[in-house]
């Protein structure tokens, strides 16, 4: 969508031309799964898809939500806390407004228009940013002097209390702190970060939607955190640590046998070896070595599906076809599987070709279509040019 759309959009509904437009991006983790609970470090980038806002203040003190995406609209009255109102999207900004107000921050009301262009629930991270989009457009608008990390830590709060999941830093801090062409290597409980570069080179970052509606995946990653927990405990009979991340796989394969369950034994390696693999993923990207990235990518996807257990058949199917296409190097889930997304590096003049096959394999395997797209590492929250 052009900004254009939008202030068309937005002049027919509020009767008036909007004062800003905000572009929130989505995000994608390259390497790094199920490991930041765990100590270990992530790896997201910001992609060229998020969301959109168009807004305007008002002198009513009313909130007005509008969005293209669905027709459910509100319109509230300024007041001193607002509280979740069922599943409808509008919470999300909602959420934003009671936490800045909770913090003291002088509000007034506002008519907003948003889209989105992230298909919703594939896990690229819509509702992170929806919610960076609204605190920074509140920022400018209000002037909050809240900074970047800031706004992470309190979208990732209202997530957590206000919406009622119990998500990580990561989603809102890559959407927040994203950099063109850069990845983030970011501690999830320090929030210790730096900037890696993601050059791709002649080869495109394709995001792979596997359009599968994922029931599972809250109480699995539950699942999968209390059995981290468990083997974390076993292992501190002996070992003096505070998460799985702090062993090396030479460590770990010394100390296995404190475990003594081969299911937890699984899904411990999975986080010791995945750890190491983004810091070699690092290493890769910094060296410019694309060849050593993907391989890391397949070797990641591979510790999910036998170790860890969460990707599934659609998933899989998507990496196998993969590994079988000769300008695709590497490629992997993305998210906290068991649907969602996958991601692969495909040399760029081969990604009709890649697209196309993979559209039809994907179609006859499973029984219904995937959403293939190339999305770029860009910025992070910003304004746009009307």
């Amino acid at each position: 969508m052009m900004t254009g759309e939008l202030v068309k959009e937005f002049r027919n509904r509020f009767q008036k031309v909007p004062e800003h437009i905000f572009f929130c991006p989505g995000r994608v983790n390259l390497i790094g799964e199920h490991i930041d609970y765990n100590g270990g470090q992530v790896m997201p980038c910001a992609i060229s898809r998020g969301t959109f806002l168009a807004v305007s203040k008002n002198l009513d003190k009313k909130f007005r939500f509008h969005c293209l995406n669905f027709s459910e609209v509100a319109e509230l009255h300024l007041q001193e806390s607002y509280s979740r109102t069922g599943k409808q999207w509008f919470n999300y900004p909602l959420g934003i407004i009671n936490q800045l107000l909770a913090d003291g921050h002088n509000l007034s009301g506002l008519d907003m228009l948003f889209y989105g262009n992230l298909p919703v629930g594939a896990g690229l991270s819509s509702s992170a940013s929806i919610e960076v989009l609204t605190a920074f457009a509140f920022n400018e608008l209000f002037r909050l002097n809240i900074s970047g990390k800031q706004m992470a830590l309190l979208s990732k709060k209202v997530e957590n209390e206000f919406i009622g999941v119990n998500c990580g830093i990561m989603d809102q801090f890559a959407v927040a702190m994203g950099q063109k062409n850069k990845a983030i290597l970011l501690n999830c409980d320090s929030l210790e970060y730096e900037y890696i570069p993601f050059n791709t080179g002649n080869h495109v970052l394709a995001v792979i939607n596997t359009n599968k509606p994922r029931t599972l995946v809250d109480s699995k990653y539950n699942e999968r955190f209390a059995e981290c927990g468990a083997a974390l405990k076993a292992l501190k009979k002996e070992l003096v640590i505070n998460s799985l991340c702090e062993l090396s796989i030479a460590e770990y394969e010394l100390a296995k046998h404190l475990i003594n369950d081969p299911v937890l034994e699984k899904r411990a390696l999975h986080v010791v070896s995945e750890n190491a693999r983004v810091k070699d993923a690092a290493i890769a990207l910094q060296t410019g070595d694309p060849g050593v990235f993907g391989k890391l990518m397949y070797a990641s996807h591979q510790s999910l599906k036998e170790l860890y257990e969460v990707t599934g058949k659609e998933l899989d199917t998507i990496v196998d076809f993969c590994k079988t296409f000769q300008g695709c190097i590497g490629a992997r889930m993305t998210g906290a599987g068991f649907g969602g997304c996958a991601i692969a590096m495909v040399q760029q003049n081969m990604f009709d070709d890649f697209s196309e096959k993979l559209f039809q394999h994907y179609q006859h395997t499973i029984g219904y279509a995937p959403d293939i797209f190339a999305v770029t590492a860009e910025d992070g929250v910003a304004e746009l040019k009307a």
